[in-house]
């Protein structure tokens, strides 16, 4: 149901005493809480849900963030209806405002959060939207890339750690040379995932032999300070030193041997994502322990796991296979 608050700031929607008013700190610049955010895409994505909220509203400036009810929060999203956004958009949505407003609160330039106790649309943490392939698939898919060229030894060996590991490609594209290192013995990937969290995550024998043929063609082995996976097609020294970036490794590694073997595009779309999803979804059905599986995947909620656990809706386990007539 849409809200009948109006949503456009006006003298009257002040919700504060003048004294309340006067009593609080100066609103800091909003660079000051964006440069809190460390991961760039989720502060180019904030600073465009609050310039949302704002146009919204109205507003024209910082102060006005004081005038702002529950009132305005609801109407705001009760527009998202209209608009046809996702649950999810809906969610982060919110979620940046009231991470917003948490720091203003920190700063004492509000007295309370306007977003604390709106309602927000439900998680589906039982059923994910991103395809996982089938075993032949993914096996298809790693076998793909060409043995004989740089760019084949380099592909195989980017298949081969997103699935079976499961990192995001972000955090794929931010891997240094030296954050692939020995740990008590064993090879690890070092991942800074979301929230600058560090994991170590095992590296598996045949990954390992990928990523030691790609550098042994590649030869930057030693630069340790530089990206490990990078653009192959340049010829300057400083070109190659730069990192491949995540849409590189969707449209000319992912999609690309994605057709070549036959992965068709559904309804959601096969994606990057798409091999996360195998490598998690696979793990639980060969019975990896849930919470292992979180960690693993650099998750901070056990809730977002269970999407990729399919063991409770394995189509052979049906009891339309077990009726008998």
């Amino acid at each position: 149901m849409t809200s009948t608050v109006p949503a456009r700031l006006t003298p009257d929607t002040r919700a504060l005493t003048a004294a309340q008013f006067q009593g609080l700190a100066e609103v800091p610049p909003k660079l000051e809480w964006f440069a809190n955010i460390r991961n760039s895409r989720t502060r180019k994505a904030y600073q465009d849900y609050l310039q949302d909220f704002m146009r919204f509203t109205g507003m024209t400036h910082l102060e006005q963030f004081r005038l702002i009810t529950r009132a305005h929060v609801i109407a705001w999203r009760d527009d998202f209806t209209h608009r046809e956004l996702s649950p999810a958009t809906i969610r982060r949505k919110l979620a940046a405002l009231s991470s917003l407003y948490q720091y203003l609160c920190e700063k004492n330039a509000v007295l309370l959060n306007p977003v604390k106790g709106v309602q927000r649309p439900k998680a589906n943490n039982n059923e994910g939207t991103t395809p996982a392939l089938s075993d032949e698939q993914a096996r298809e898919l790693l076998k793909a890339p060409p043995e004989d060229t740089r760019k084949g030894a380099r592909d195989r060996a980017i298949l081969s750690t997103l699935l079976f590991h499961g990192i995001r490609r972000e955090e794929l594209c931010t891997l240094k040379v030296r954050d692939y290192q020995r740990r008590e013995g064993v090879m690890h990937f070092r991942i800074e995932g979301k929230g600058d969290k560090v994991r170590y995550v095992p590296v598996a024998t045949n990954t390992q032999r990928l990523i030691q043929r790609y550098l042994e063609v590649v030869k930057h082995g030693e630069d340790l300070d530089g990206p490990l996976f990078r653009p192959v097609s340049n010829n300057t020294v400083h070109r190659r030193r730069k990192a491949l970036s995540p849409g590189a490794v969707y449209q000319e590694i992912v999609r690309h041997y994605g057709k070549q073997v036959g992965i068709t595009v559904d309804v959601h779309g096969f994606c990057v994502h798409s091999l996360r999803a195998t490598a998690a979804t696979n793990a639980m059905v060969h019975d990896a322990d849930i919470a292992k599986v979180q960690e693993w995947l650099g998750h901070a909620n056990i809730s977002t796991t269970r999407i990729y656990d399919k063991r409770r809706s394995r189509p052979e386990e049906s009891p339309t296979f077990k009726v008998e007539y």
